[in-house]
């Protein structure tokens, strides 16, 4: 019996060891953890470049910071390869400060861009610093758009990889791991460095980047169940004393303390520990992105032999890459949070028609088109497909901004207004919920001030009132305000004047298009112009060349689609005006009636990334009685938003060409030879006189010109201009120099 029961359990155990030795071995699993570090991080894409190039199978990815960013898009399908494509193309400076394209803004929007070195919040008389540099606008469209294809997934870890991310709730200090929900909002939420970009709000937590709790979650990827831990660090190391230079630094060294002692322990819970040599980088450091990603790349080959061992995708799971979808059709829209905007303010703004295909770049651009109003403190979107399948759902959830009112600041230089700075109150929603009002202060060696009240209507009509006064000192010749017999017996060719302008609007306009506005008003014009070079012999006081009341009708068309004020590099401009004058008094007491016309008209184009031309053509005339001479046409200096009708000419001083007709041509080629450093080549001619379009010297040779080499710094404060001029009538020449926006 008992060899039996021997003879049986032997049998058993050959069976059972059989059976163990055909069980196919289970795969070790591979987890990938991605450490934050700002532009550091673009190391990942080149160690990602080397992971794809040996088919290495990634069963979990976990990031921080910039670790998701990289992390969740290589999750949800681009390979290193199309990353590091993807980084190429991306305009950093766009994302870190939420520049929006000009085209975007209203006309409104984009004077106040163009004007205002300095925003700040002004809420119940005191002045707030802004909560961040970015809204993270910019940073939430880009992920937006990359992760379309896969929009249905809110579970993370359905994804092609399966993913996390790690936040911070700055309310209680708590890591906050991020595993469902709107994919792109989490990795902003992640990603939210502090001052960098505002807290995002998730299920009503208040988050912030993922770096200040946890910023290498290697432990919490472990637990998903990983057996091999590839793990890439891109954090800072701790600076020396001769590192330490500022205050900034020691900041950044204690908020570092904590990171770099965690590290301590995590890299021996690392089986595949990735350190690139980026010392010599900043977290800012994104325009050498090229050697930090090869950084990257260089130290996975390091780990090369460790990595070859890794478990390899089967055939069957090697996926094509991913692609953005350039098209689509939005089915509905779903708007939530309105309270003082309506529906159709915001579809308005959107520019969404239902069910009509559009390309991804329109809808991004309604998408700016909302966000420019700065109306808004938070700006949630997500699309879903619909349930045809054919379109898309868009759900949107705003956050109306709580501060209506703005504090601006701005400084300027030039030739013709000398030294100003100016202070600027702005307020929303004063009587209507879609109404601005703005006042511009100016002081320095010319007072001034703008008074600007628009209710906006869009393409509807807007109805807005103006308010400016003027005044500046200036040599000027004696033409354009003395007739020649004036002149021969007094022997001046220069006066020595002083204008003052003050001058009411009230106004109807509307967009016709996105940049082309059409406006009708009425206007009432003060203007005095006195000189210290003749007197008065009753009085003795300075003489009044010109102290009188005019009354006008206008209109103007315009059309603005250049994508910089002051440097275009495409687009076109075309600003046509025409004032009517009906009513004149006091100094002129026999008034009859004239009109002005004038235009011009631009086109600016690149040929190349870093140079740019812009062609310019402008004309004007007078109709009627010519007994005024104070409002005709005079050309000279340099600038933008010159009043009346002096128009810039270089080569020549301001207000020195005077007559109540010209022409003129300008070409500028601009090249950008340094970010944001611009070396000039400016040319321009003119004819300049009284009658030319009767005479026919309009279509004749160019009776002036000028030519002018100029260096500019495109500044936060506005552009820093020098130009050197030289004109071949006179033989002379001539240094403009301006300091900051135009005002």
């Amino acid at each position: 019996m008992k060899p039996i029961i021997l003879t049986l359990i032997l049998l058993a155990c050959i069976s059972a060891k059989a059976q163990i030795e055909n069980t196919p071995k289970t795969a070790p699993k591979v987890g990938l953890v991605l450490s934050g570090g700002g532009a550091k991080g673009l190391a990942h894409i080149g160690v990602l470049k080397v992971i794809d190039s040996l088919g290495v199978k990634v069963d979990y990815v976990a990031g921080t910071s910039m670790g998701a960013i990289i992390g969740s898009l290589y999750a949800v399908g681009y390979t290193g390869k199309q990353l590091d494509s993807v980084f190429h193309e991306v305009d950093f400076d766009n994302i870190l400060n939420d520049n929006l394209p000009r085209k975007v803004k209203s006309f409104h929007e984009r004077e106040n861009a163009e004007r205002y070195a300095v925003k700040l919040p002004f809420n119940k008389f005191k002045i707030n610093l802004p909560s961040a540099l970015s809204r993270g606008h910019n940073t939430y469209n880009l992920l937006s758009k990359l992760m379309l294809p896969l929009c249905e997934t809110e579970d993370f870890s359905k994804l092609p990889i399966p993913f996390f991310c790690v936040a911070t709730n700055v309310e209680t200090g708590d890591e906050v791991y991020l595993e469902k929900g709107n994919l792109p909002l989490s990795v902003l939420a992640s990603a939210a460095l502090p001052s960098v970009f505002k807290p995002v709000f998730i299920n009503d937590e208040m988050l912030i980047d993922g770096g200040v709790t946890n910023n290498y979650p290697v432990d919490e990827l472990r637990a998903k169940g990983m057996d091999i831990i590839i793990g890439v660090d891109v954090q800072d190391g701790l600076m020396d004393r001769k590192e330490l230079t500022s205050g900034l630094d020691v900041l950044l060294q204690i908020n570092n303390f904590r990171t770099i002692n965690d590290m301590k322990s995590k890299v021996g819970k690392t089986d595949v520990y990735i350190k690139p040599n980026i010392k010599d980088f900043t977290v800012v450091s994104f325009d050498e992105g090229n050697n930090i990603i090869t950084a990257g790349n260089e130290a996975a080959l390091q780990q090369l032999e460790a990595l070859k061992d890794l478990p390899k995708k089967p055939q069957a799971l090697i996926s094509k890459p991913l692609k953005c979808i350039d098209s689509l059709v939005i089915n509905s829209v779903k708007i939530e949070g309105l309270t003082n905007y309506t529906r159709s303010y915001v579809t308005g703004k959107l520019k969404l028609k239902s069910k009509e295909k559009i390309s991804y770049n329109q809808f991004e651009n309604g998408l700016n088109n909302l966000e420019a109003t700065n109306n808004f403190d938070g700006f949630e979107y997500n699309l879903k497909k619909a349930d045809d399948n054919i379109g898309y759902n868009l759900s949107t959830k705003l956050k109306e901004s709580q501060v209506n009112t703005f504090l601006k600041l701005g400084v300027h230089f030039d030739n013709l207004y000398k030294s100003a700075a100016l202070i600027n109150l702005t307020k929303k929603r004063l009587l209507f919920n879609n109404d601005v009002v703005s006042f511009d202060f100016i002081v320095g060696d010319n007072v001034r001030y703008n008074f600007d009240y628009l209710i906006d209507k869009g393409f509807y009509w807007s109805v807005g009132l103006k308010s400016r006064y003027n005044q500046f000192k200036k040599a000027i010749g004696a033409q354009l305000l003395l007739d020649d017999d004036e002149i021969s017996s007094s022997g001046l060719n220069n006066l020595n004047v002083k204008l003052k302008d003050f001058t009411s609007q009230f106004y109807l306009q509307t967009l016709v298009y996105r940049d082309l506005t059409f406006g009708v008003g009425a206007e009432h014009k003060r203007l005095e112009i006195t000189s210290e070079t003749i007197t008065d012999e009753a009085s003795e006081e300075d003489f009044h060349f010109e102290n009188s009341d005019y009354f006008s009708l206008f209109g103007h068309l315009k059309l603005d689609s250049y994508d910089n004020k002051y440097f275009p590099k495409k687009g076109v401009y075309f600003n046509g005006d025409l004032h009517v004058y009906l009513f004149g008094s006091s100094f002129i007491q026999e008034f009859e009636n004239f009109s002005i016309a004038k235009a011009d008209i631009g086109y600016a184009f690149s040929p190349t990334k870093y140079l740019a031309f812009n062609f310019k053509a402008q004309g004007g005339f007078k109709i009627g009685s010519d007994a005024i001479k104070t409002l005709d046409f005079a050309l000279g200096g340099y600038g933008n938003n010159l009043i009346n009708n002096f128009t810039p000419f270089l080569g020549y001083d301001f207000i020195s060409l005077p007559g109540n007709s010209f022409v003129k041509s300008a070409v500028t080629a601009d090249f950008e030879v340094f970010k944001k450093h611009h070396i000039t080549l400016e040319g321009n001619w003119a004819n300049v006189e009284d009658n030319i379009f009767e005479t026919g010297e309009w279509f004749t040779a160019p009776d002036y010109s000028g030519y002018a080499i100029g260096y500019a710094i495109d500044s936060f404060l506005g552009p820093l201009q020098a130009k050197y001029s030289y004109t071949p009538e006179l033989g002379e020449s001539m240094w403009y120099f301006s300091i900051g926006f135009w005002f």
